[in-house]
């Protein structure tokens, strides 16, 4: 085993795919001479050349537009998003083209892309540069929209990504880049589309993922102190979906709280409750929750921000209710 940082872990991933592949380049906004703007690309010019770490001009659906071609053409792109808000620039491709091109061509065509980048909030960046995306992309047929949690997953996820055939949405978190964790030294892999239970319990199925697992593992502890037993849930794929994992789980703890970052309506909690709701009504003892962030921009002030996001004082107040505590 060894300790490495979620930057690594994602460097790593990539660094082992180009080794393996020629085709694999990365492409971006000082991903090259700059080693990127999260420094998770650090050293990969001098490893591989300007043909293959690539820096680009502020043009998101310029580059994001060769990237699929290059893709169309046998290549393997590898796209990096400053951030996802700046992928809002470059959706029209995304959407209209990576989304859509092995449908439309009858799997003449393939585009194996990978687009990757910080996600939602990372403190006081202002409503523009704080945004979760992951309910709009994965709304689209075609696409597949991961989000690691952790350091182990962040490696595993992202070379499954690299070598998969449809176009991917990577998403990371700024806050998540410094945080070291023990991984294998061994090569592994982990499958797209498939959850993992972090802690197993019998009261409350506790579903959530990305940046937001690291509030839920605390919030988890503090739980147990008031005789509570939480089964967490970290879904890992927004699309596709293991929503076979959260039904088994609350069919056994009969109770399920879903914990997510983005805005209520719409959101990838709004369809798991749904979808459970459908599938497993009848062994359910009380109403599914969810908690989100509030429905407004994000703001700028730091004593607003702890307002808006999901925090510990509001879940646990709901499940003190939900179990008469």
């Amino acid at each position: 085993m060894k300790l490495l940082q979620f930057r690594i872990a994602i460097k790593e991933a990539m660094v082992e795919e180009m080794k393996l592949d020629d085709n694999i380049f990365l492409i971006g906004e000082e991903v090259a001479f700059y080693n990127g703007a999260y420094k998770v690309s650090d050293g990969m010019l001098n490893q591989f050349g300007s043909k293959r770490v690539i820096d680009t001009p502020i043009s998101e659906l310029g580059f994001t537009g060769l990237g699929i071609g290059a893709a169309m053409n046998g290549l393997r792109p590898i796209v990096e998003f400053m951030t996802f808000n700046f992928s809002l620039v470059a959706i029209d491709q995304i959407i209209n083209s990576a989304s859509k091109i092995r449908f439309m061509s009858g799997n003449q065509f393939f585009v194996p892309i990978v687009f990757r980048g910080p996600t939602g909030s990372a403190g006081m960046l202002g409503s523009q540069h704080s945004q979760n995306f992951e309910n709009w992309y994965a709304n689209c047929p075609g696409l597949k929209v991961v989000i690691p949690s952790n350091s182990y997953d962040a490696k595993g996820l992202l070379k499954s990504s690299i070598r998969d055939n449809d176009p991917i949405i990577f998403m990371e978190s700024e806050d998540m880049y410094s945080d070291f964790e023990l991984i294998p030294k061994y090569e592994y892999l982990i499958d797209i589309g498939k959850a993992i239970i972090k802690k197993k319990g019998k009261d409350l199925t506790l579903v959530s993922f990305g940046k937001i697992m690291k509030f839920a593992l605390k919030l988890v502890v503090q739980l147990e102190k008031i005789g509570v037993d939480i089964e967490l849930i970290d879904i890992r794929t927004i699309r596709p979906l293991d929503i076979d994992c959260i039904i088994y789980s609350s069919k056994k703890t009969r109770r399920l709280l879903i914990i997510e970052e983005s805005w209520p309506l719409g959101s990838i909690s709004s369809e798991i409750s749904y979808q459970v709701q459908k599938k497993n009504f009848n062994f359910l003892v009380s109403p599914i929750y969810k908690i989100n962030s509030l429905d407004i921009p994000f703001p700028y002030s730091s004593s607003l921000i702890n307002l808006v996001l999901p925090n510990t004082k509001k879940t646990i107040e709901l499940i003190r209710r939900l179990f008469h505590l």
